[in-house]
């Protein structure tokens, strides 16, 4: 028997073969898994390849995908486990043609506030279920071609990860447009020059979805996936041995993709994310902040209103703080509002902080103007420098602080029969 995880499915669809249970987003096989500690890995494992598989709407693609795989893993210690994020019937789909292979497959389905970190946070919870030697992540859009996994986990037996490049002699024909072609080339470029010892000298392709990585060799604690790009946060976060091997890019089966403009900004806030660290992009957002600061502060002292230094200082601190708390929000501490605070108390702690310190700031924005007679916005800009570490300080430490959570086992949510 194989294990198999699915979602409720209609009565045409049940056959009294395996029972296996959902716990949370976790995946338990009842012969297996379920009488293990939590958090507990064996020293051994039950598959020599666990191939992830995330999934958005991609039902149409899962009969090929799992026939495909199943003729080319043909006699090989492997599972096939789908992360699936679908709002259509993608684990029903799955579930029926899972249910006449050979192949052994599981599916974590992952729903509302689940669906964190995008395809990358797909990925990531798929390698954290899965206990075997190595792991194969690839789309479920068939661009990815399955034969060509025996080779890619072959290629990773002496080295940590095997990458399946489009262009170490591959062919990226498979991006339809020439503006995808543009955007992966341009992407590409970005990360190999931000990370010239960890991608550029290692790897071709850091944009690709498809590869086998061995599961010892990277740390999951470390990783922060967010997004669609999950080798880049796997390549910049290890020091890895890495070989190539390239890829026919194939087209897409059925349905439209999921890329986007956006994803091309959430691929740039990753880059940045990667390549500074969290005081650095609070520093940035810092700096426009102060910008804005001193040119509110500039429209009233020498506008129509001729407002007094004092006056303008006050107002252009307010403008300042609200705006310093949405970029916060979006490019500092985004991976960080799961700590039980709403957004409205997160404002609210910003605000009052923000503006106790301002206050205490006024008395030195005055002795520069009257005794050091700096330019009054010349003194804003210090004040506002000299405070940047105590609120980057508050804000970490109180305001985003992640909220301690006791590791237990995830509650049962159902069992069904399939």
């Amino acid at each position: 028997m194989r294990p198999l995880l699915s979602q409720h499915m209609p009565d045409a669809l049940q056959r009294p073969a395996r029972t296996v249970v959902m716990a949370g987003n976790v995946v338990v096989d009842h012969r297996k898994r379920a009488e293990r500690p939590h958090g507990h890995r064996p020293s051994r494992t039950w598959f020599d390849t666990t191939i992830v598989v995330p999934t958005l709407n991609e039902g149409a693609n899962a009969a090929p995908l799992i026939e495909r795989l199943t003729a080319a893993m043909r006699g090989r210690s492997v599972e096939v486990l789908f992360v699936d994020d679908s709002t259509d019937d993608t684990p029903q789909q799955i579930s029926r043609v899972a249910s006449h292979v050979d192949l052994p497959v599981r599916i974590i389905h992952r729903g509302g506030a689940e669906r964190t970190g995008g395809l990358a946070g797909a990925v990531a919870a798929g390698i954290a279920s899965s206990d075997s030697d190595f792991v194969v992540v690839m789309d479920g859009d068939l661009q990815h071609p399955p034969e060509m996994v025996p080779a890619l986990r072959d290629a990773a037996e002496d080295v940590d990860l095997s990458i399946a490049s489009r262009y170490d002699g591959g062919d990226p024909s498979g991006l339809v447009s020439t503006y995808r072609r543009w955007v992966s080339g341009a992407g590409t470029l970005v990360a190999q020059a931000c990370f010239p010892r960890r991608v550029g000298r290692v790897c071709t392709d850091p944009m690709t979805g498809f590869f086998c990585v061995r599961r010892s060799a990277i740390d999951l604690s470390r990783m922060r996936p967010r997004g669609f790009k999950i080798l880049l946060e796997v390549l910049t976060r290890h020091d890895l041995r890495v070989r190539e091997l390239p890829l026919a890019f194939g087209e897409r089966g059925a349905g439209v993709s999921k890329a986007s403009w956006r994803t091309g900004v959430q691929f740039l806030h990753q880059v940045l994310s990667l390549r500074m660290g969290r005081f650095s992009r609070f520093a940035a957002v810092g700096a426009v902040g102060t910008a804005v600061n001193l040119a509110v502060m500039a429209l009233l002292l020498e506008g129509p209103l001729q407002a007094h230094y004092l006056i303008a200082a006050i107002a252009a601190a307010e403008v300042s703080i609200l705006h310093n708390f949405l970029l916060q929000e979006r490019y500092v501490f985004g991976g960080l509002h799961d700590g039980g605070r709403s957004r409205p108390r997160r404002l609210a702690q910003h605000l009052a902080f923000n503006n106790a310190e301002a206050l205490v700031r006024l008395p030195f924005l005055v002795l520069l103007v009257e005794t050091v007679h700096l330019w009054p916005l010349m003194a804003q800009a210090l004040t506002v420098a000299v405070a940047c570490i105590a609120r980057f300080g508050f804000m970490s430490r109180v305001v985003y602080r992640p909220r301690r959570q006791r590791p237990t086992a995830a509650p049962l949510r159902e069992t069904v029969e399939v």
